[in-house]
């Protein structure tokens, strides 16, 4: 999935769903980083129309994560959403049922290395299936499963994870225990439809650790009817319990940097990465290449820092507190880390410069007047986009 590994001996991986309309572009970026602070390592957004397509071409590039496309009934959402370069699929055997469909996008997701979710639900099985079965039984859903991976193999498709939700958590181990003996592919785990907290996260974990705890699952989300926030952040904290992952201090994220970059983010990442992990200071600090979007997107961090017209630009939950030198970004994160871990965010924010935010929104119109507002040129990939979903 982009770069994060799933299966075999990757670490066992955290995903989320935005709840945003995709073609709020802003404000599915500004979800998807806090998710990603949250600890969200994959993060799911809805593609179903055209304008979510598009909005998908622009929040692509701009992603600190691998996004998954979600589709339902409409094959040319999932050729749209592989044209605006998403790291995966997940397709609905219930709602996408034509067997030619099915193949064509199989075979345009090889043709690119994306691979695809298997995503069954007891909610949503073929009515074939769900009568011959007499119900969304275990065997009923993993039957689901291996018929869409039947379609896949006639394409010569592997790349493919598999889950078999229900919002029964017993319906839901079982036929997760019977997927772990029948497929030989990553497990994607979940409740489905878990519902509100407290009610949800209990359900949510006792069907999830059940699994870990046998070996079974390879990457999980929570399904809460809640701030997907909350999702990310209960996956991460049971896989910390069980001592699946490590627990972390720090929790940088870092753009992927793109068309209106001015720093090399990879490198300023990796120097306040090593400079900050020292400090074993549990605070959200992210690094973005530029002033435009940067503060906006990652309004979630603790702490972070934009970079604009040779200056950075520092903020603390979005708001601008200073501004320093290029050269001085890693050593003012540093030193802002610390103070915030002696006196807090609140005392922080408090004691902010208040002409910063008046020179960030300079450097931020500078920046918009000389590279527009499609640094990305997001627009040509819009335009295939079109040619797909209009015929």
């Amino acid at each position: 999935m982009g770069r994060v590994a799933v299966g075999g001996d990757a670490p066992i991986s955290v995903q989320s769903m935005t709840t945003t309309k995709t073609s709020d572009i802003e404000g599915t970026l500004q979800q998807i980083y806090a998710l990603a602070a949250a600890g969200a390592d994959i993060v799911r957004c809805t593609c179903n129309d055209a304008a979510a397509a598009e909005g998908l071409a622009q929040i692509v590039p701009r992603s600190p994560v691998p996004l998954v496309a979600d589709i339902h009934f409409h094959v040319e959402m999932a050729l749209a959403a592989l044209e605006a370069g998403v790291h995966g699929l997940r397709l609905n055997p219930g709602n996408l049922r034509k067997p030619s469909e099915i193949k064509l996008v199989a075979s345009e997701a090889k043709d690119r290395g994306v691979p695809i979710r298997i995503g069954v639900n007891a909610g949503s099985l073929h009515p074939e299936i769900y009568e011959r079965f007499g119900g969304a039984t275990p065997e009923a859903l993993v039957e689901s499963a291996r018929l869409e991976l039947d379609y896949f193999r006639e394409v010569d498709f592997e790349d493919v994870k598999i889950s078999v939700k229900a919002s029964s958590v017993a319906t839901m181990i079982a036929a997760y225990r019977l997927a772990s003996e029948t497929f030989d592919h990553p497990l994607h785990l979940g409740v489905t439809e878990a519902g509100p907290l407290p009610g949800g996260l209990i359900k949510g974990t006792a069907g999830i650790a059940t699994l870990l705890a046998e070996g079974i699952g390879d990457t999980l989300r929570y399904s809460l009817t809640a701030d997907p926030v909350e999702e990310a952040k209960a996956g991460r904290q049971l896989l910390e319990s069980l001592g699946l992952r490590e627990r972390r201090g720090l929790d940088l994220i870092a753009c992927p940097s793109c068309g209106r970059t001015e720093i090399d983010v990879i490198a300023v990442a990796n120097e306040a990465q090593s400079a900050l992990s020292e400090m074993n200071i549990p605070i959200q600090v992210a690094v973005m290449g530029c002033v435009v979007n940067g503060p906006g997107e990652a309004r979630h961090a603790d702490l972070g820092i934009a970079a604009g017209r040779r200056r950075g630009h520092l903020f603390i939950r979005g708001q601008i507190v200073r501004v320093v030198p290029e050269d001085e970004m890693v050593a003012a994160l540093v030193d802002e880390a610390q103070r915030i871990a002696e006196e807090g965010v609140d005392a922080r924010l408090a004691k902010r410069d208040e002409t910063a935010a008046a020179l960030a929104d300079a450097d931020r119109a500078l920046l918009l007047d000389e590279k527009g507002a499609d640094a990305n040129a997001a627009s040509l990939t819009i335009e295939r986009i079109r040619r797909r979903t209009q015929g």
